[in-house]
């Protein structure tokens, strides 16, 4: 057996219960903290790296809509990129309208801009963002997952399951699909970073790794899952990923100031401890 089969069957095995209550009680009082931080943070931000006028989509996370991601668009605008909102409401799930709409979106965003789009997926937004680097590899540029489990086998090893079968019935039926994220655990042929976290209260952070390649990573962060999309470290470190040359992409290096925020992560290349 390969080393990503040896990894992929250790997540399977090993990670079948969602993170424990105590993340989970305080995923909202982190998400104030955040906010708070963002206000005081504007210092920091201003010294991110800047952008190449790129586009990037930006997708939603489960429940979320637009607005949940206006401030890192909006942080994006002001950095240098081009920054797309996903414009489908609210993220019930992979409905049929999910399923059409943004293979078409990536393809139009691209020809408008005449350049590949970065996606940027928080939590089920970085499923899709990872289903459409399978379907389009030649629009995109590199994929930026926040929090989003793409190894889940089913939807009860998360503590949005409930949610998810809220809306199960508005869901496209797809019988080749093996497990609850599809196609998004294969590995991509575009540059993809995968920010984690052991503290998040939602999803088990063994379903977000990636496994270490020439052009894949995974980042440990310290953030909550509903905070990943808006705590200032990781506008930094966004920034950071979005500003790789588009044929000379390297591993994410935090600076020396912003290393508390970014402990030393997994090395997952089959032999990682993923209990």
């Amino acid at each position: 057996m390969g080393s990503l089969e040896k990894f992929e069957a250790s997540v399977a095995d090993r990670v079948a219960r969602p993170p424990g209550a105590f993340w989970l009680a305080t995923e909202i009082p982190r998400v104030a903290l955040g906010v708070h931080l963002m206000a005081s943070a504007v210092p920091l931000l201003a010294t991110t790296a800047s952008g190449d006028g790129h586009p990037v989509l930006v997708l939603p996370g489960l429940g979320a809509n637009d607005l949940s991601t206006l401030a890192l668009r909006n942080f994006l605008r002001l950095r240098g990129w081009r920054p797309y909102g996903w414009h489908l409401g609210r993220n019930v799930g992979p409905t049929a309208a999910v399923r059409a709409e943004l293979p078409v979106a990536i393809q139009r965003i691209a020809r408008r801009n005449r350049a590949k789009v970065s996606v940027i997926g928080w939590s089920l937004g970085g499923i899709y963002a990872r289903e459409l680097a399978h379907q389009h590899p030649e629009c995109i540029r590199q994929v930026i997952t926040l929090a989003s489990p793409y190894r889940l086998q089913h939807p009860r090893q998360s503590r949005a399951e409930s949610m998810f079968t809220r809306f199960a019935h508005l869901h496209a039926q797809d019988a080749e699909q093996p497990t609850a994220t599809g196609r998004s655990a294969y590995p991509l042929s575009v540059p993809s970073t995968s920010f984690y976290s052991k503290e998040d209260g939602i999803v088990a952070w063994q379903h977000c790794l990636e496994p270490a390649t020439e052009h894949s990573e995974s980042v440990r962060v310290r953030s909550s899952h509903l905070s990943i999309g808006f705590d200032p470290h990781m506008f930094y470190a966004i920034a950071d990923r979005l500003a790789q040359p588009e044929d000379d992409w390297r591993p994410f290096v935090p600076p020396g100031a912003l290393r508390c925020f970014f402990p030393e992560s997994e090395n997952p290349h089959g032999d990682a401890d993923v209990a």
